[in-house]
């Protein structure tokens, strides 16, 4: 049974585990300014001694997001618990050897490439593969461009560094490269995904979780709460994000649509 903790608090259960995976987008931010509830939570956990990762399906490396999170406000000690997708796509892909690859996604990735920029094409035919982070600038809500696109590409493979389908910046709902991943492999193309729910970005997140008691949180079930029940860990669902229109029916039948099982839920992140 699913428990809500928007009176006892994380504290209620803060002592049941070791490992806290927090998702940083929707949990610790909303893509523009960090809940302040959710840091003082940082500062409670580091008080407690509490082992956490800032988890993240972000498509760029480790550096591009903590520097993000400092611009932000968040200090140096936390914004150094992030790992993300992106990272752990780097960490492949520089044991790869391919002659060129093809980038799908906007000029703000291209951190994640730099070391290897002279083996970017622009020319998708010409490609070993394809390498998803996100939406081209221009084509952000035109997915029938990306169908057109894709179409004669599936004999190649899609590497895609952030399985996300959607996220919310502020009040704005944004495509992200999940769904150009989905896209692909329903034309027939097969897809390689770095991130949250799959079980290798937890392993290189935190290198010995045996004998851990560890809880995800997160505000995506397809992801976060997904990613969970695969590695068989607990979960806390935040509320007041990507599945906040949908909520209102109740979490028994939310879960039921997103086939997962969620722990606990609380609206916001908070101590």
């Amino acid at each position: 049974m699913t428990s809500n903790l928007d009176e006892k608090g994380l504290r209620s259960i803060v002592e049941e585990y070791d490992v806290f995976f927090i998702d940083i987008w929707g949990v610790l931010h909303n893509g523009l300014n960090l809940f302040r509830n959710s840091v003082e939570v940082l500062e409670k956990l580091e008080k407690n001694k509490k082992q956490y990762v800032l988890l993240t399906n972000a498509p760029r490396p480790n550096l591009t997001v903590i520097e993000y999170l400092k611009k932000m406000g968040l200090d140096e000690k936390k914004a150094q618990q992030v790992y993300t997708s992106g990272q752990a796509a780097l960490d492949q892909l520089k044991n790869m050897n391919f002659k060129t690859f093809f980038h799908v996604g906007p000029p703000r990735d291209f951190d994640l490439f730099k070391t290897f920029e002279s083996q970017k094409t622009g020319k998708i035919n010409n490609c070993d593969f394809l390498l998803c982070t996100g939406l081209f600038d221009d084509y952000q809500t035109d997915l029938k461009f990306y169908e057109k696109l894709l179409l004669d590409q599936i004999k190649k493979k899609m590497i895609c560094t952030n399985p996300d389908l959607v996220v919310d910046r502020g009040n704005d709902r944004e495509f992200c490269a999940g769904t150009i991943a989905k896209i692909f492999e329903k034309l027939g193309g097969e897809v390689k995904y770095f991130g949250k729910p799959f079980p290798e970005v937890y392993e290189k997140a935190f290198k010995n979780l045996r004998g851990k008691k560890v809880i995800c949180i997160g505000d995506n079930l397809n992801t976060d709460i997904k990613g969970a029940n695969l590695q068989k860990f607990d979960s806390l669902l935040i509320n007041n994000g990507i599945h906040k229109n949908e909520i209102s029916n109740g979490i028994r039948e939310l879960t039921k649509k997103y086939n997962v099982y969620v722990n606990y839920t609380q609206t916001e992140l908070k101590w």
